[in-house]
């Protein structure tokens, strides 16, 4: 078994990634794209949504996709729900972590899932009891995700104690960690350490996470602001994938490949073969030719000298075979 990380780096790109991609990857090549990234010590993925297929044909092999990985060895498998509905569908698939959204914008909420805080609330207290009313789903973890924590592009900057105040009753109703989440790019390293320390004084040492986009191009440096606060769990997407409807035009995730090297750089383990990531990311280029990839380590290459640790190991290795699938 390889040693715990330092930092834990969880791929979104299946789900936040290909959430507004409108060619439908197939369910094979989606199983490839997971195995090849926990072969290179990825062990945490979010592997798609449960939601109407009527609304996104992408996650219409939702159950599946779930079934045919979730035995992945030392890897923890998400998806996201919006709702009871979906968290049933996600145990019975056998998700490790179900994950859930609730704005902190007001108007974002009601836009992105069509109902306000105080009912998404409300729903994420019914997922809270269904995982609690059978024994095998009990082990499970919630993951409640905080978007727009920073601010909206309908409603503009974000009162920091909004955030606070719905973590708080996001960790009241059930969740096992929180993530707090900078859906269009208004967070600056200031904002991103105050926020989170104001959380950890509001809760207590709890499990918290981030997901930043790099939308106006301060992803990483936010990431580093998080990191001096405790944090140890990070969202990325490979090649930066993705993006929020609501801030069109804008970069998306920061890239996966950018923080392994950023955290491995500054003397912290991720686990993950960089090497071995960036040809994963050229595979998912190829099943995206028309979808625009960004990060800097893909286009400027490893500086000369840099170790990364997983690459000494053998425990792990990319299965080519499972690269190309048709």
């Amino acid at each position: 078994m390889a040693a715990e990380p330092d930092i834990l780096i969880r791929e979104v790109g299946l789900r936040d990634g290909l959430q507004a991609v409108s060619e439908v990857v197939s369910t094979d090549n989606k199983v490839a794209w997971i195995e090849s990234e926990a072969a290179c010590g990825v062990r945490s993925i979010e592997a798609c949504s449960f939601v109407p297929p009527k609304y996104f044909p992408q996650f219409a092999d939702a159950a599946e996709l779930v079934r045919r990985v979730r035995d992945l060895p030392e890897t923890t498998v998400s998806a996201l729900v919006p709702n009871v509905r979906g968290a049933e569908m996600a145990l019975d698939a056998g998700v490790d972590v179900v994950g859930f959204v609730l704005s902190v914008s007001e108007s974002h909420n009601r836009r992105n899932v069509r109902c306000s805080r105080e009912e998404s609330l409300g729903r994420f207290r019914d997922i809270a009891a269904l995982r609690a009313s059978r024994p095998e789903w009990r082990s499970k973890r919630l993951l409640a995700g905080l978007s727009t924590a920073f601010g909206c592009t309908i409603e503009g900057r974000i009162d920091p104690s909004e955030t606070v105040r719905l973590a708080e009753r996001l960790f009241e109703a059930g969740a096992d960690q929180v993530s707090v989440a900078d859906t269009v790019g208004y967070a600056d390293p200031k904002s991103v350490s105050a926020v989170f320390r104001s959380i950890r004084r509001a809760v207590g040492d709890v499990p918290l996470a981030a997901h930043f986009h790099d939308t106006r191009g301060l992803g990483l440096v936010n990431v580093f602001a998080a990191l001096e606060t405790g944090v140890k769990e990070f969202d990325a997407s490979l090649g930066g994938l993705g993006g929020c409807p609501y801030a069109p035009g804008a970069t998306g995730n920061i890239a996966t490949e950018d923080l392994v090297f950023m955290i491995e750089a500054m003397g912290l383990r991720t686990g993950v073969h960089i090497e071995r990531l960036l040809e994963v990311r050229d595979f998912v280029e190829s099943l995206l030719p028309h979808e625009p990839l960004h990060g800097a380590i893909a286009r400027a290459g490893l500086p000369i000298g840099f170790e990364n640790p997983a690459a000494r190991r053998q425990e792990k290795t990319v299965h080519p075979g499972r690269i190309g699938v048709g």
